[in-house]
């Protein structure tokens, strides 16, 4: 069996169990991997189905422009079908949106326009309004409007829902869904609820949006609304593909939470996942004592972490935020593993150096003179020298030794010392906020990262 396009390949995504991340949850809690679609997410059922109805309604004509604001997954979803039938696509997107998620947009063919993210919906440079414009000022256009497009609920209603439904045998309790444009926890919260309306649907939400404050008022505040990283979920917008009844809770996860859940799954579980699927297991954890043993949880993974290399999965862009905990030499003398220092001034001979070492258990010893490091031995270099001529244990010190280890901060990052630590440079010198010295060795550094 073959397909004729990869279009064929959407929907029918696989349903796996989560085992490490969700410890503490007494539910089974299964994960509908939407980045097995040929786009790696969620979206391209939608950009499909919009893309097909379209053209049955005359909206979309051959030879035709798609013209959409996407945070990136829709663009992907709609350039697919574009690539099957035939037209072109400009997408617009905002500058706070991962530069991959631009990057593959433009590698399938798309023109991309970046907007800026803090500035009203209305605004004239919103990606909402450029997209709207240039839909209307561009001969044989379509603008599919994925927020207000009821085409973006009915996928899932259709597809999504049944397959969950048919996935679990029925049995599932719970389904948890990163809320955003709505069309996802809408469409398939509506179809198991007309299943089983004793489902439970939680709907994730990111502060800064405005959602979770709406469904429990029906007011848009615009006290909610504040600038946010997190990508893929949130609005400052209500759109029309909401049916808010169908939701029974909202729950909120920040940024930092999201980010950091979303490398903890694709460590742990092996599921290379995007930001928003940390912010849907996060939401369900901080929701966890509502769970009992014989219920069934469905999350929704709505896209794949290739489009987060530069952000979520960048330790550099993590530690900007002060997400990532990193451990420093500082954390390795105030974990008081190391010993204090022992030195040796430069006039003592070689034998006196090995009895030191050899007496305190130590491989390598900075030489001092005047209080100051001059020189260093180690014991892999001691060793050498005297097999080739044992009388250098009667000569100084000064004569056999090497190079002073080098000094670094204390709050030089550890990993960072991987590329200066070598055969050559065993250890390397740093103070405390007393002016105290410390030797750092290999082994110290292999101790702190096993903690």
């Amino acid at each position: 069996m073959y397909y004729n396009h990869i279009v064929e390949t959407i929907g029918n995504t696989p349903l796996v169990r989560l085992n490490k991340v969700t410890k503490g949850i007494k539910a089974t809690v299964l994960a509908k991997l939407e980045t097995f679609n040929p786009g790696n997410s969620i979206k391209d059922r939608i950009g499909w189905k919009m893309v097909e109805e379209a053209e049955k309604r005359g909206d979309l004509k051959p030879g035709g422009t798609i013209i959409e604001g996407t945070s990136g997954n829709t663009g992907m979803g709609l350039a697919l079908a574009a690539i099957a039938k035939g037209y072109k696509c400009i997408f617009t997107t905002t500058d706070k949106q991962s530069k991959e998620k631009a990057d593959i947009l433009k590698a399938v063919g798309a023109e991309v326009i970046v907007c800026p993210t803090n500035v009203e919906p209305e605004d004239p440079r919103s990606y909402y309004s450029v997209s709207k414009r240039l839909s209307e000022e561009t001969p044989n256009s379509w603008y599919p409007n994925q927020y207000d497009n009821l085409d973006n609920r009915q996928t899932h209603y259709e597809t999504t829902g049944p397959e969950i439904w048919e996935q679990t045998a029925g049995k599932i309790t719970h389904f948890v869904c990163g809320a955003g444009t709505g069309g996802t926890i809408t469409g398939i919260g509506r179809f198991l609820k007309e299943r089983n309306n004793r489902i439970k649907v939680w709907a994730i939400d990111t502060f800064g949006s405005a959602l979770k404050k709406y469904h429990e008022s029906g007011v848009l505040d615009p006290n909610e609304i504040y600038p946010y990283i997190t990508e893929g979920i949130g609005e400052d917008i209500i759109p029309k593909n909401y049916d808010f009844s169908v939701i029974d809770y909202f729950e909120k996860v920040t940024d930092k939470d999201a980010a950091l859940m979303a490398r903890d799954i694709t460590r742990k579980e092996g599921i290379f996942v995007g930001y928003s699927c940390g912010s849907a297991v996060q939401g369900l954890l901080q929701l966890k004592d509502q769970l009992a043993e014989e219920d069934v949880v469905v999350v929704i993974f709505p896209d794949h972490g290739s489009r987060y290399v530069g952000k979520v999965y960048n330790d550099e862009w993590m530690r900007d935020r002060g997400w990532l905990q990193v451990k420093t030499l500082r954390d390795i003398i105030e974990s008081k593993t190391v010993r204090e220092l022992v030195t040796i001034q430069q006039d003592k001979n070689v034998a006196q150096a090995v009895a030191i070492m050899t007496s305190n258990g130590i491989d390598q010893m900075p030489v001092m003179e005047n209080g100051r490091m001059v020189g260093s031995l180690s014991e892999a270099g001691l060793l050498l020298k005297l097999i080739g001529d044992h009388s250098l244990k009667v000569q100084a010190v000064k004569e056999v030794m090497e190079k002073p280890f080098p000094i670094v901060p204390s709050e030089t990052i550890i990993e960072k010392l991987t590329t200066m630590m070598n055969r050559e440079v065993p250890a390397v010198i740093t103070y405390d906020g007393l002016n105290n010295m410390y030797i750092i060795t290999k082994s110290d550094i292999i101790r702190a990262l096993s903690k």
